[in-house]
């Protein structure tokens, strides 16, 4: 049996200081090689362009792809103890990792990256989804 997730979502922002494959690349680094990135251009407060990158795993085998990238550079312990705070009101867990780190190869919590997961829950109850987090995490 898989994960309790409906899917995992992660996205990055593209600033134009930053080069578009190494952000690609980054996002790489917590993806299975089969996954699709997508793109959407936009434009920033003060008119500047900005690349929004985004994949969905909504498979099995891809969505545990991404937590054992995960568990292979984030201390999971502090996830658990964070739990209650990465759980919003649709019982969607959201993580943060660093974006420098994952061009470099490396999984480990910052700023730049942002994953959502879908918590499976029934019924769906921020009680069981955060009883479902917590053994996916455990």
């Amino acid at each position: 049996m898989g994960l309790p997730f409906h899917y995992v979502d992660l996205r990055a922002f593209c600033y134009e200081t930053e080069a578009e494959d190494r952000v690609r690349s980054a996002l790489r680094t917590l993806l299975p090689p089969e996954a699709e990135i997508e793109s959407s251009v936009g434009e920033g407060h003060h008119g500047d362009r900005i690349v929004v990158l985004s994949a969905r795993l909504e498979r099995t085998d891809e969505i545990e792809h991404v937590f054992e990238r995960l568990r292979d550079g984030v201390n999971m312990a502090e996830l658990l103890d964070e739990l209650g705070d990465r759980l919003d009101d649709n019982n969607a867990f959201y993580v943060t990792l660093d974006k420098q780190a994952a061009a470099r190869g490396e999984v480990t919590r910052g700023d730049g990256i942002t994953l959502r997961a879908k918590v499976e829950a029934y019924p769906a109850n921020r009680e069981n989804a955060l009883e479902n987090a917590r053994e996916a995490l455990s």
